[in-house]
């Protein structure tokens, strides 16, 4: 199940039934659950706690350390979930002291070839980032969120679940979630009503209709809007609704451009 050409450090701790391709590295503090694969030439190093049924692809550089001139080689992490696919040459970095230490990785994604997580980023589960899509430091993904090739994301933005931002796109400002975004720099362009429609019900995705109406096209200020939503018994309604009154680097919408697919 392990290669003789890959290195395995003293100190490292494989579950049952890992595969470790050729001339693989994994360092002395990793620990990779059970049902792993690791892919021909790919490292695994740093602090880096993988969970199961993960499968990293030939030349991935998993725990690196953080691209930050901040950083002194303090003891960060890098925690996986399970179930995920990480493809060929994705690079994945450790946190920093000063963001809590910790990148944090879900389950059940799917991260396409080049794709890069930066220090101190959060993603969620079930997501999905195309080719050499860029996470900057302290960026925080949600659920089922889905991020277009070649995009890159602002360090401290926020996107929320079921969010899908377009490819060649350029992410400087928090995304709501169940929004769709494109552009450089991007704005909204209305619901992810594709991704809402597989997940959710007719009458919460009508409900999320009227409440984006509301907050993004009707020209009224943007945290007046989102406090009447709060009241709103729709726990989808009241998703959106605290993200945009907790917002930090502001939401990029334009009345005109937001109201692409609203209507369908």
């Amino acid at each position: 199940m392990i290669h003789q050409t890959a290195i395995i450090k003293d100190g490292a701790k494989l579950g049952s039934g890992v595969k470790v391709g050729a001339y693989a590295y994994i360092g002395p503090k990793v620990v990779i659950g059970d049902n792993c694969e690791i892919g021909n030439g790919a490292q695994i190093t740093g602090k880096t706690t993988i969970g199961t049924n993960n499968k990293i692809y030939a030349h991935a550089v998993i725990g690196a350390a953080p691209q930050d001139l901040k950083y002194k080689g303090e003891d960060t992490e890098l925690i996986i979930g399970d179930n995920n696919t990480i493809r060929e040459f994705c690079f994945f970095n450790t946190g920093t002291p000063g963001g809590g230490g910790i990148t944090r990785i879900g389950s059940n994604s799917l991260f396409m070839a080049y794709v890069h997580i930066a220090h101190d980023c959060v993603v969620g589960n079930n997501c999905i980032l195309a080719n050499n899509a860029t996470l900057a430091g302290h960026v925080e993904l949600g659920n089922f969120a889905v991020v277009g090739g070649m995009t890159p994301i602002h360090q401290f933005v926020k996107v929320g679940d079921y969010a899908m931002l377009g490819g060649a796109s350029a992410i400087s400002q928090d995304i709501p979630p169940y929004c769709l975004a494109e552009g450089n720099r991007a704005k909204l362009r209305g619901l992810n009503l594709v991704g809402l429609r597989r997940h959710i019900e007719r009458s919460d995705v009508d409900e999320l209709k009227r409440a984006y109406r509301e907050l993004f096209l009707k020209g009224r200020p943007l945290k007046e809007a989102a406090k009447e939503l709060m009241a709103i018994d729709n726990v989808y309604v009241q998703k959106i609704a605290k993200f945009c009154l907790e917002t930090k680097r502001g939401i990029p919408y334009h009345h005109k451009d937001a109201a692409v697919n609203i209507d369908e």
